[in-house]
């Protein structure tokens, strides 16, 4: 699946992923290909991106995703690698 992470400022990662793992208001959640159409806020946390040969780390403040056919948009708010 398709995954790009995007403050106001850039575009932080865009790129193939396996799966990501998302800080939610509620609890942390995980994304997998062929993932049902979502969109969720996120809280402060780490969003962990698993390329299936290494695996970012992102420190987001807060934000938003949206999964929709393997393409996941993450836009967030105080991102630091």
């Amino acid at each position: 699946m398709n995954v790009q992470v995007l403050t106001p400022d850039q575009k932080v990662f865009d790129g193939e992923a396996l799966g990501i793992q998302l800080p939610g208001t509620k609890g942390s959640f995980e994304i997998l290909n062929n993932h049902a159409p979502l969109i969720a806020a996120l809280g402060q946390g780490n969003i962990r991106i698993n390329t299936g040969q290494d695996e970012q780390s992102i420190k987001i403040d807060s934000g938003f995703v949206e999964v929709l056919n393997n393409q996941v948009v993450v836009l967030v708010e105080g991102a630091s690698s």
